[in-house]
C-alpha cells in the first residue's frame, strides 16, 4: 500500500481514535477522549449537544440535540486480547491476526509491546521478555495508512462508526447520539441505554453506525452498504424507509444479504421496546485483523447518508 506523506482530508481523528487503547470491558479511554473531544468542539457545532453519562451509564455516552427523532448508535470497543497464566492469551471478541502480531498494552511494571504466537492447538500466547499480570488487556499495534484511495488500520470496526458519528454531530439539528460498549463481545448496555431513550425523549428509530464487510455481493468503492439482514432481520417498512432516503439524496449505497454476523441493532430487536433499526455502514476487508481496509469513497458516502437521514427520518 502506497502511502501519502502527510494525512489528509480530515482523518487526523480517525487516526487519533484508532490509536486508542479500548477493547471490549475496557472503554473508559475511548469515553475520556470523547468527552474531552465534545468539550473542545461543541462550540463549533450547530446545536451544543445535552451531553448525558455517569455510573449508572458505566462507561457509555450519550448526546443529545434538540428534539430528538431518531439516534445513532455506534460501540466504542474493539476486539483484543485478556492475559491469562503462563503466557496464555484469551480473545476479547474475535481477533483474527497472524503469529508475530504486535500487541501493546500497560501493566503495573509499565509499557508492553509484545508479540502474538499460538501453539499446536491454536491456543494464543504472547511472546515478552517478562511476565505480565494477569488480567492486562492486549490490543494491536497501532499501524495507520492512508493513500489515494484507501484507509488501512487496525479498529477501523469501529472506530470509522465513531468518526462518522462525530462527523454528524457538527450539523446534528435534533438526534441522540449513543455511544456504547462491550458489542465485540456479547454486548450489554444497549438495553439499559435503548430504555433510556425510549422513555426520556421518546425515541424509538435507530441507526447502527459500524463496519460490515467487503463480500461477494458487497465491494469497496460502491458507496455506504445498507443491511437488509444479517443474523437478526429489521422490520422492512423502516429498512425501505431508509433506502428511500438514500436514493432520494443520491447517496452511493449497496444492500447486504447475510446470515451470520450481528451488531447493536441485534441487542435492539431482542429486546422489549419496540425500536426499529438498519446497519448502515462502510464496507471493510480484513475484518477484526491488524489490517482493516476501507475506501474512501464509502466513508464518505456513509456521512453524508447520515446526514441525510438524521434530519429527514
Amino acid at each position: 500500500m502506497k502511502v501519502s506523506s502527510k494525512n489528509k482530508n480530515g482523518f487526523e481523528l480517525l487516526k487519533k481514535l484508532c490509536e486508542i487503547h479500548a477493547p471490549s470491558g475496557h472503554e473508559k479511554p475511548m469515553k475520556d477522549f470523547l468527552l474531552a473531544y465534545i468539550k473542545k468542539e461543541k462550540k463549533n457545532w450547530a446545536v451544543k449537544p445535552e451531553v448525558v453519562e455517569g455510573e449508572e451509564f458505566q462507561d457509555c455516552l450519550i448526546l443529545k440535540f434538540g428534539k430528538p427523532r431518531a439516534a445513532i448508535f455506534a460501540h466504542m470497543d474493539s476486539t483484543g486480547f485478556t492475559v491469562r497464566y503462563f503466557n496464555q492469551l484469551l480473545s476479547i471478541g474475535s481477533p483474527d491476526a497472524d503469529v508475530g502480531t504486535k500487541l501493546v498494552g500497560k501493566d503495573s511494571l509499565g509499557h508492553i509491546e509484545c508479540e502474538l504466537e499460538y501453539d499446536k492447538e491454536n491456543h494464543a500466547f504472547y511472546k515478552f521478555g517478562r511476565p505480565i499480570d494477569r488480567g492486562t488487556t492486549l490490543t494491536y499495534k497501532s499501524n495507520f495508512l492512508e493513500n489515494k484511495d484507501f484507509i488501512q488500520s487496525p479498529y477501523l470496526d469501529n472506530r470509522l462508526g465513531i468518526f462518522n458519528a462525530l462527523k454528524v454531530a457538527e450539523t446534528l439539528q435534533d438526534g441522540v447520539i449513543v455511544f456504547s460498549c462491550w458489542e465485540e463481545h456479547g454486548g450489554g448496555s444497549v438495553p439499559y441505554l435503548a430504555d433510556f431513550i425510549y422513555k426520556k425523549w421518546k425515541v424509538r428509530q435507530a441507526l447502527i453506525s459500524d463496519i460490515t464487510w467487503v463480500s461477494d455481493g458487497v465491494e469497496h468503492g460502491k458507496g455506504v452498504v445498507i443491511s437488509l439482514r444479517d443474523k437478526n432481520v429489521p422490520r422492512r417498512v423502516f429498512i425501505e424507509k431508509i433506502i428511500t432516503i438514500a436514493q432520494k439524496n443520491k447517496i452511493a449505497y449497496q444492500l447486504e444479504v447475510e446470515g451470520s454476523g450481528s451488531s447493536d441493532g441485534g441487542e435492539l430487536q431482542r429486546g422489549h421496546l419496540p425500536f426499529d433499526w438498519c446497519f448502515v455502514g462502510a464496507p471493510e476487508y480484513g475484518a477484526h485483523s491488524p489490517h482493516e481496509k476501507v475506501h474512501k469513497r464509502d466513508i464518505e458516502e456513509m456521512i453524508k447518508f447520515y446526514k441525510a437521514a438524521m434530519n429527514q427520518i
